[in-house]
């Protein structure tokens, strides 16, 4: 059986919940299609979140990666296309607001996801939960923690599936907040499972 390193964030900014969280504690463990799930959250730190996902990574030696962020605003499920080598963006949980700053100095500009992103999409509207792809994770700390996952697999694993899903807010967080869209738990689930099938098979 393979092993899938599955990650959420805390909450963050004006996100009293983050369900990238409730999502992996609940699929960690599981097995999913070919892949046994290794769940892990990590902090909202631009300085320890790229190294707290290499840390996971040489501990876990997974097969696959998929990292989780919330993108509050959102109404459908979105893979991530294009992980940028640039840190920039709102204050992190520390209070660190990095500009135009560099994630790797020797990295290239760019890496694309090695997920299959499109048939994610597919198969996610398929299922009826609505679904696209996203050309870009931002600068913030998603972005962030697609490139280290991407970066490490380009020079260590480059047969390692690695890549970033944005998910909506849960209906909870949405009540909280008062100004977002939200899903049902279970759908956010629900879609995050589909995208690892899609991968499995």
């Amino acid at each position: 059986m393979k092993k899938l390193l599955l990650t959420g964030f805390e909450p963050f900014l004006s996100f009293p919940v983050n369900p990238t969280m409730q999502v992996v504690e609940q699929l960690d463990g599981k097995t999913i299609g070919d892949y046994v799930i290794y769940g892990k959250i990590l902090s909202v730190n631009f300085n320890a979140s790229g190294d707290e996902l290499l840390d996971h990574i040489h501990e876990e030696k997974p097969d696959a990666v998929l990292s989780l962020g919330l993108a509050g605003g959102r109404y459908k499920m979105t893979p991530e296309r294009v992980a940028l080598n640039v840190k920039d963006g709102e204050p992190d949980n520390e209070g660190h607001r990095p500009i135009d700053e560099i994630i790797e100095l020797e990295g290239p500009p760019a890496y694309f996801s090695s997920l299959p992103i499109r048939e994610m999409v597919n198969r996610l509207s398929d299922a009826g939960l609505p679904a696209d792809i996203s050309n870009s994770a931002g600068t913030y700390l998603c972005n962030n923690v697609m490139y280290a996952g991407l970066h490490w697999a380009a020079q260590h694993k480059s047969e390692m599936p690695s890549g970033f899903l944005h998910i909506p807010a849960s209906y909870e967080l949405a009540i909280q907040h008062g100004k977002i869209p939200g899903w049902a738990l279970d759908d956010l689930v629900k879609g995050v499972k589909i995208c690892i099938e899609t991968l499995s098979d």
